[in-house]
């Protein structure tokens, strides 16, 4: 029989979490809107900023009004008034410079992807562990409200078993965008196909097999890819990811008694709708929204973590970032995509 109703987020206000001092490592785009949606809707404390760039990191303190600006990573990471260091350099820098922050004993919040690949990221993982720090994957819409409501409905088997899993996300880029810069790890993979890998792997696990094609861009990075995976238990998922266009970015989650089928983009804010064989159909509404609207609720749980001494957090667990990573890792090794400079990659 179908469920009456949908269950509630769980999501404490973020604006009640405990407050910690955050040193951004990279002034960035998304670390712009990390700022904007911390300062906005939650008491989190941006103390400091550090650039390989002093005259970047002063101009990112004096917009945000944030009160320490230094001219490297290394200083940041040694900073007294910082408690916890949201690395959001370029991917191939995530792995070097959480790695500082770490051997500073400071905690570790990573832009995604945690690192260029599962051994990266299993080396972060090991780093925190030994030094006795918090560190997780900003996985922002794993955080997010929306999301809670389904992990409940699959923690609740309301879907039945799942089958299979569709998820893509493409974005139309400017030419003069890092992504198609291959000594920056370019390519839709790291910056846009986590998105469905993640959730192909929060709800399926590690798969089983992959098969995967790729299409090659002009400027020497991978254009698109598109897979098909195989999981134990006979579970499918198919993904598409591309810098050529904007797409839906839709994702459905297909089980034996019911699916679930999120509006795009399902990477932020907004709704879904779970429909049964007989008909009937339960919607989750929440307003629609982006980066401002949803990078704080990450903050927020973090400081939960930190200030009652756990080492990582529910929504987005080490293990869950390496295994995306491994999933990427297979889709690089059949599509022969390789990162430059990035040490250990897929064999």
């Amino acid at each position: 029989m179908p469920a009456a109703r949908l269950p509630s987020p769980r999501m404490p206000d973020s604006m009640d979490a405990p407050v910690l001092r955050w040193g951004i490592m990279g002034p960035g785009w998304i670390a712009e809107r990390f700022t904007e949606s911390v300062q906005a809707h939650s008491r989190q404390v941006i103390a400091a900023v550090g650039s390989r760039s002093l005259a970047r990191s002063k101009a990112f303190a004096d917009s945000f009004g944030v009160p320490a600006a230094y001219g490297s990573y290394e200083e940041l990471a040694a900073a007294p008034d910082v408690d916890i260091v949201y690395v959001s350099t370029p991917h191939n820098f995530h792995h070097r410079a959480a790695l500082l922050a770490i051997e500073a004993g400071k905690h570790v919040l990573i832009e995604k992807p945690i690192g260029l690949n599962a051994a990266q990221a299993r080396d972060i993982a090991a780093q925190a562990r030994a030094s006795g720090v918090f560190a997780a994957e900003a996985m922002w819409s794993f955080f997010l409200p929306k999301f809670d409501v389904v992990r409940q409905i699959l923690e609740d088997g309301t879907l039945g078993t799942v089958t299979t899993v569709l998820a893509e996300y493409g974005e139309h880029f400017e030419p003069s965008h890092r992504i198609f810069d291959p000594a920056l790890a370019g390519g839709p993979l790291l910056d846009l196909g986590t998105y469905p890998l993640a959730l192909i792997t929060e709800v399926l696990g590690a798969p089983q097999q992959v098969r995967a094609v790729a299409q090659q861009h002009e400027s020497g990075v991978n254009a698109q890819l598109s897979a098909v995976m195989a999981f134990d238990g006979g579970s499918h998922a198919v993904m598409n990811t591309h810098l050529h266009n904007v797409t839906p970015t839709a994702a459905t989650i297909v089980g034996t008694k019911a699916t679930l089928a999120m509006d795009g983009p399902f990477t932020m804010p907004g709704g879904f709708e779970l429909r049964f064989p007989d008909g009937s159909r339960l919607r989750h509404d929440e307003p629609p929204g982006a980066h401002f609207e949803g990078l704080h609720y990450e903050a927020a749980a973090v400081a939960r973590a930190v200030t009652s001494g756990l080492a990582e957090v529910s929504e987005r667990t080490l293990g869950a970032s390496i295994r995306t990573m491994e999933a990427a890792d297979a889709l690089r090794r059949q599509l022969g995509i390789e990162f430059p400079g990035e040490g250990n990659p897929p064999a």
